[in-house]
């Protein structure tokens, strides 16, 4: 029997990282200085479109893609530009950006609402062809 919920956890990661409303994370988009970082599945990618110039980089791989001591660390993260990770929903992406924090990495923040939100207040979405 588990004793913590997916939903407490993800309230706990919500109480200690940076949440961007869907209006700032709009702002955000094309800023040199910042790194859209959708985290859903390539299946959500074709179903749902994607945000023109995010890099997708799904979450099972985030931890490794960031830790340069891992034969799979993806040089981005040494950046110094400040990461904005996004999912479905945004309960995923609090998960991610707490850990991400967790092990370092600043300055990191997620989208409240995430990929639904964006597409709800008209955000720019490219669909995939075919």
């Amino acid at each position: 029997m588990i004793t913590v919920s997916a939903k407490q956890l993800v309230a706990e990661a919500n109480a200690e990282i940076e949440t961007l409303s869907v209006e700032d994370a709009l702002e955000l988009q094309g800023n040199e200085d910042v790194v859209l970082v959708d985290i859903r599945d390539v299946r959500e990618l074709k179903r749902e479109g994607r945000v023109p110039g995010a890099k997708h980089m799904p979450r099972g791989m985030l931890e490794f893609w960031v830790d340069p001591d891992s034969p799979y660390y993806r040089e981005v993260f040494g950046s110094g530009k400040k990461f904005v990770f996004f999912c479905a929903g945004g309960l995923r992406s609090a998960l991610a950006t707490q850990q991400l924090q967790k092990m370092g990495l600043t300055p990191v923040a997620h989208i409240g609402g995430g990929f639904a939100a964006w597409r709800d207040a008209g955000g720019p979405v490219d669909k995939d062809e075919g």
